[in-house]
């Protein structure tokens, strides 16, 4: 029987691109690097703390300490920044989230101790009030149990310029409020902090995939849910733009479609929030051996920069640029 198999008539031989590595990374569209990545911190009170998040392996509520320590760890394997999110005692929060603008607040106290520690790392902070809110919801809650918009807006316009009077570089409006990016950048502008960026969630959906975050802050609704200010998973036409200077898509994996759609309508940079429920599946799938997770973290994120994505938040951020610092593993991402 003859070895030698027929020579087919065909036009085109994509795999001619695809025989090695140099001729894979000569036509390769699409990269993935330390610096598109953000790492979120959960930070808490105390010294010294360091409390594991069941729902979240590998991630940990931090006093500041830790915080500036793990930060100099992901600014110095290339990660461009980190976004924060206070876990707050009961005790300080209240239905105007007064905490979140006080000056010696949890927040506050952090972005000054990483700005002096790590002045060129990229700190971006988060606007809402659930962390805050003795509700547990984005924005506040009437006697009614409505989430009131307009009281609202003012309320995070407050919280925005005390992260920028502690030195963030960048705030980042997640409560999904109507009106609130064009506020919060009067609000900014009018108190001289012109220099300070907006990332605005202008794509957040009431997802299933939040699980995990909700029990690293403790910041589930004490009633009711999220549906009436985020948005619909069935819906991806819906967006705000005034005054942002990042667009964020939030979950990343299961709206892909909804990062290119929004990345077509903008040149404003696309953010994706890589979310705690996609993190702790491949934590889960990795642990039971149904998968890697190291190939499959940087299969993920590279599919959130082809959908259009310019910077990805997640909590892989560390794990994913070693990875891309090891020439073999990174051999199809960069």
């Amino acid at each position: 029987m003859s070895t030698t198999a027929p020579v087919l008539d065909l036009a085109q031989r994509p795999r001619r691109n695809r025989r090695t590595q140099a001729l894979r990374a000569a036509v390769r569209e699409t990269s993935l690097s330390a610096q598109h990545l953000v790492l979120p911190l959960f930070v808490q009170e105390g010294t010294d703390k360091k409390d594991a998040i069941g729902a979240m392996p590998g991630c940990y509520r931090l006093s500041i300490d830790h915080i500036v320590a793990i930060s100099k760890e992901a600014y110095e394997v290339g990660v461009a920044g980190v976004a924060l999110f206070p876990a707050l005692d009961d005790t300080v929060k209240s239905r105007t989230g007064d905490e979140s603008w006080n000056p010696e607040g949890l927040l506050q106290r952090c972005v000054r101790a990483l700005k002096k520690e790590l002045p060129e790392l990229l700190v971006i902070t988060d606007v809402a009030l659930d962390p805050y809110s003795s509700d547990g919801h984005d924005g506040y809650v009437t006697d009614e149990g409505i989430i009131d918009n307009d009281i609202t807006v003012p309320l995070l316009c407050k919280m925005a310029v005390a992260q920028a009077e502690a030195g963030a570089d960048m705030v980042a409006p997640s409560d999904m409020m109507d009106g609130r990016i064009g506020a919060i950048r009067k609000a900014l502008d009018e108190r001289g902090f012109t220099q300070v960026a907006i990332c605005s969630y202008c794509v957040k959906y009431a997802s299933s995939f939040y699980g995990p975050f909700r029990e690293a802050l403790d910041s589930a609704p004490r009633a009711g849910d999220k549906k009436t200010y985020q948005m619909d998973p069935a819906n991806r036409t819906e967006a705000l733009r005034e005054g942002a200077d990042w667009l964020m898509v939030k979950p990343g994996l299961p709206y892909l479609d909804v990062i290119l759609a929004v990345k077509q309508a903008t040149a404003l940079p696309i953010a994706a929030y890589h979310v705690s429920g996609e993190y702790a599946m491949l934590k889960a799938a990795s642990a039971q051996g149904w998968l890697n997770y190291d190939s499959c973290l940087l299969e993920s994120l590279l599919s959130l920069r082809r959908a259009g994505a310019s910077i990805i938040f997640t909590y892989g951020a560390i794990d994913a640029a070693r990875l891309l610092q090891d020439k073999t593993k990174a051999a199809y991402y960069q």
